[in-house]
This record gives C-alpha cells, structure tokens and sequence, in this order.
C-alpha cells in the first residue's frame, strides 16, 4: 500500500476514535458530568458497552443503531460525529501536510465540533472548550509559532495575546451595542470565550475577520428560525465556526480581494 494513502487512512481513523470521544464531551459537559467515569455506556439502559461494541462507525453499523442489550435506538449523531471528525482529521492532514502545525489545528477543530453540537442542542458552549482552548492556543502559539506565520516564539505569543482580546473583545462589544439597542441580551458570555479561543489560535486578523464573517453564516438560518419559531434566537456559536474555517483557509486571499477591491491597495 503507498505510503500516503496508507497515512490518510490511518489519519480518518484515528479521527473517528478521537470523534467517539467527543460524543461524551458533547453529552456530558453541559450536564457538568465526568468524561472519564462512568465508562461508555447505553443511555437507555445504562448498561456498559463492550469494546466490541464501541468501535467507531462499524459498531453502530453491525448493531444497526440499537443497543446489544434493550435494543434501544442510538441517536444517528454519534456515528455522524464520528465520521465528521474523521472527515476532518483526513481534510486538515490533506490541506497541511505532515507538519507540527497539525496539533494546535486539530485541538481547534476538536473544540469547534463540540462547541457547534452542544450550542445547537443546549444554547450554550462548554467552559471546557472556550476557555481550555483558549489556554492551549496560548500554551501551543510559542511552540509551533507557524500558526501565526512567523518561526520567532515571542512574535507567535504576541499575536495569540492580541487574538484573544481582540476575538474576544469584538463580540462583548457587539453584544453590549445588541443589548443597547433590543434592551435584551444580545451575545452570550459563550460566544466571546469561543471568539478569545479562536483569537487565540488564529490571531487577530483572523479573528476580526471571523468576526465579520459569522453574521452573514447566520443570517439565513436565523431568518428561517425565526419564521419557524417566532423567536429572533440562534445558537450563534456554530456561525463563529463556521466564520473561523472559512477565515483559516481562505483568510488571506479573503483580506488581499478585499483590501484590493475597496481600499485600492
């Protein structure tokens, strides 16, 4: 077998063992339970899977979504996070390359899948990602300083600092002009601890463009919603996600067309 393939192969797997955990963040964090203890169990019956019956994707497939002992159904979503994080572990390794700036992208993207299902299903975003990724892209910034797009540690910490607050100060400005102006709470505190994490790992160019971007990601869902509903509420976390991929891997020929096209520069 040639040798990349064999590296993509390894790699989506891998991805879909790291997305089996993160379904347990995404069931346990917002109700503020262990990741660690209990062990991975049915949530109908509570009885303990096997690891047989706790491989990533295949498992889910051979026991056709129902749990070995109740023959309960298993929520689609755990298998789908599974993939998707494979999907995305494969896609990041493609569009990178074998390199060390793999590990502060993937941390990130890890963060993201949870933030983005825990804020669709609770309205919230879990202090584990926001603030946790937020240390780790500080932590990680002087270490694998390419991220920032320079090789001296000190410039990398410099620009995940000034990420931080200006990814986390744009949307807590925007949210209190929001309350100003609606007389109710605009922004939640989630959504400026997820804009500092992003800021943190991706600087602060990329960070006020995500800023800039999230609204437009939005914009169509939150009208739906709102003919659906009649409430002008969203879960406005998956948009910063969504805001900051498009900013990671088109951010700056995003920057270059717009500066060319309006500033003239």
């Amino acid at each position: 077998m040639d040798l990349d393939v064999f590296l993509r192969i390894a790699f989506f797997m891998f991805g879909t063992m790291i997305g089996s955990f993160l379904n347990v963040c995404i069931v346990r964090w917002p109700l503020e339970k262990s990741v660690v203890f209990p062990g991975s169990h049915c949530p109908s019956c509570k009885a303990p899977l096997h690891w047989y019956d706790n491989i990533p994707v295949f498992s889910y497939i051979a026991l056709q979504g129902k749990c070995r002992q109740c023959k309960a159904g298993i929520n689609i979503r755990y298998m789908g996070v599974e993939l998707l994080t494979g999907c995305v572990f494969l896609a990041t390794l493609w569009h990178w390359g074998l390199s060390w700036v793999l590990v502060p992208y993937l941390i990130m993207f890890c963060g993201f899948i949870v933030a983005t299902f825990v804020d669709f299903e609770h309205r919230i975003i879990p202090d584990e990602v926001s603030i946790g990724g937020m240390i780790v892209g500080l932590v990680l910034s002087p270490l694998i300083p390419q991220i920032h797009g320079t090789s001296i540690w000190w410039q990398a910490l410099l620009q995940s600092g000034i990420g931080v607050l200006v990814g986390g100060g744009s949307i807590y400005l925007m949210g209190v002009i929001g309350e100003w102006i609606f007389k109710k709470e605009a922004m939640g505190g989630g959504d400026v601890k997820l804009m500092a994490m992003i800021g943190a790992f991706m600087g602060w160019k990329l960070a006020l463009l995500t800023f800039f971007l999230a609204p437009f990601m939005g914009a169509i869902i939150g009208i739906i919603e709102k003919i659906r509903t009649k409430d002008s509420a969203i879960a406005y976390g998956p948009y910063l996600v969504a805001g900051a991929v498009i900013s990671l891997v088109w951010g700056e020929q995003l920057l270059h067309w717009w500066l060319a096209t309006f500033a003239g520069i």
